[in-house]
């Protein structure tokens, strides 16, 4: 959960809200948005879920078998997953679609 939390609060930062906008936003007290982000209370599924939704996020469950595939992939900006690393590496997915539309 605090892994949950943590990405929470740096989406929050990244948005550049303060925990009183989020708090607003998703119908929650500032006093319980900082003691979610500090790890003092463990929040309901649902509180979280309205949180990500503010912040433009959807929560996700991954298979622990896959997480560090995923991780990887995220990492890598899109890229297929077990494609070469480096500078004869094919374009990512993302930059292809790009590409596409222009």
């Amino acid at each position: 959960m605090i892994q949950l939390t943590e990405e929470l609060e740096k989406a929050r930062k990244a948005a550049s809200l303060s925990q009183e906008a989020l708090a607003t936003q998703a119908g929650l007290s500032r006093m319980t948005v900082q003691r979610i982000e500090s790890g003092q209370i463990d929040p309901r599924l649902s509180t979280l879920l309205e949180m990500a939704r503010v912040l433009g996020l959807e929560l996700m469950t991954v298979p622990a078998a896959l997480r560090p595939q995923l991780e990887d992939f995220v990492r890598s900006g899109g890229r297929l997953l077990g494609q070469p690393a480096g500078a004869g590496a094919p374009p990512s997915i993302a930059q292809s679609l790009a590409d596409e539309g222009r």
